[in-house]
């Protein structure tokens, strides 16, 4: 019996062996405006973006939440952990007005670790966030960012009805930031490592929820 040679295709060598399609390949989103400038997603590349990521990450007010401050190879090992996975989470840097000055994680929060501590919906997407210098968190580009890359998430991904994102608790700015993007506070949960705010942005509810950028 020979199989068909498109069939054998799918299984050559040469097919990479992760992609985006779990996110609707978001490196092909392109930019968006905002009223604080031009934004992108760009997804990282370790050997441009480390020792960015790796500045950032030993940042005593981002390592209080990300707590991955140390030597690069440990802000490597998380990164890579993403980028050699199935595609279920991409780590891209937020690049405003050609300057990149933020740090995020697309990920589908259905087949997350997540699911165990909030009722998932098929297709929901999380967000993860951290702006990387003191003096780009006093700008409070923060809202205006968030929902940005919310409203992409919901015009790219249509089979998503919901953008989720659990920043501890304890970071208030972060909170007040996803509150102003149109997320509504859902709940408390207990994660490994912290107490989260569980912030959901509804499609349904896309422009009703709609304070301030």
């Amino acid at each position: 019996m020979r199989l068909p040679d498109e069939f054998v295709a799918l299984f050559s060598a040469d097919r990479p062996a992760r992609t985006d399609d779990l996110l609707d390949h978001l490196r092909t989103w392109g930019s968006v405006p905002t009223p604080v400038g031009t934004f992108q997603l760009v997804p990282v590349r370790v050997e441009r973006d480390l020792p960015l990521i790796h500045g950032w990450m030993n940042d005593p007010a981002v390592a209080a939440f990300w707590e991955l401050a140390g030597p690069p190879n440990e802000t490597e090992k998380h990164v890579r952990a993403q980028l050699d996975g199935d595609g279920r989470s991409v780590p891209c840097l937020g690049v405003l007005d050609g300057t990149p000055l933020s740090y995020w994680e697309i990920y589908r929060a259905d087949l997350d670790p997540l699911t165990r501590h909030y009722p998932a919906r098929p297709h929901d997407t999380g967000i993860h966030l951290l702006i990387g210098d003191a003096e780009h968190r006093a700008r409070r580009l923060g809202s205006a960012l968030l929902r940005a890359v919310a409203d992409q998430i919901l015009d790219r991904r249509p089979a998503c009805a919901r953008v989720v994102a659990e920043p501890d608790l304890r970071n208030t700015p972060s909170v007040a930031a996803f509150l102003s993007a149109g997320f509504r506070f859902d709940s408390e949960v207990d994660l490994p490592g912290k107490r989260a705010a569980l912030m959901v942005r509804d499609r349904v509810l896309r422009h009703v929820l709609c304070n301030v950028w």
